[in-house]
């Protein structure tokens, strides 16, 4: 018999590799549904500057969408920002555009905001974000370039053109921050809020 507690099925609005293999690696029994939601549009819409705010935002959103079509089943809603400074980073949309966002990382530290959001019939009843600051060694033009090689298309599926759990790892000198926060999931938030609904067995 697994942990998972609820009556219904709990779901992950996402598809991503990372967030599912914590998850499961926490002993929880889901199912994964990708929420169609235009998050660029949504974002812009918003008219939010604040890294933290945005994938709050976008975590909601994720959440309510896949809810509206799972009556019943607690849905969680993930989202992970990239703030530079000021400045805001998306998914790279190809290797030169990776290639230019690990130039700008590179040497410098930068925030990863991991924002949670669970919604149960349409409404939100846990939110959380995380962060984590990340510290990118200074690397040469060519070294870029043998990472991107390496990681193929992968750079192109999370906002920073990394994966740390993977060859990623080889850009940092220093993280701070749970590892749960790096990857997209502040799992530690989000399992406290289960315990407290009675929805785990642990």
């Amino acid at each position: 018999m697994g942990l998972w507690r609820g009556t219904s099925p709990l779901i992950l609005a996402s598809q991503s590799s990372a967030r599912k293999m914590l998850l499961a690696n926490a002993g929880l029994e889901f199912q994964a549904m990708t929420a169609d939601i235009d998050e660029r549009g949504i974002q812009s819409a918003s008219k939010l500057s604040n890294p933290r705010e945005i994938g709050l935002l976008l975590a909601r959103e994720k959440a309510k969408a896949v809810s509206a079509k799972r009556p019943g089943s607690y849905v969680i809603g993930a989202d992970q920002t990239l703030a530079l400074g000021d400045r805001l980073f998306n998914k790279p949309a190809g290797r030169a555009a990776a290639l230019a966002q690990l130039r700008d990382l590179a040497g410098n530290t930068h925030e990863l905001n991991s924002a949670v959001a669970v919604a149960h019939d349409g409404k939100i009843v846990f939110e959380d974000v995380s962060v984590a600051r990340m510290t990118m060694r200074d690397m040469t033009e060519a070294e870029l370039s043998a990472y991107l090689d390496a990681a193929g298309n992968a750079v192109i599926t999370s906002v920073g053109a990394y994966q740390l759990e993977g060859l990623g790892i080889h850009l940092f000198e220093r993280t701070e921050g749970d590892h749960f926060t790096i990857l997209g999931l502040p799992l530690l938030p989000l399992l406290a809020f289960l315990r407290r609904e009675r929805l785990v067995a642990v």
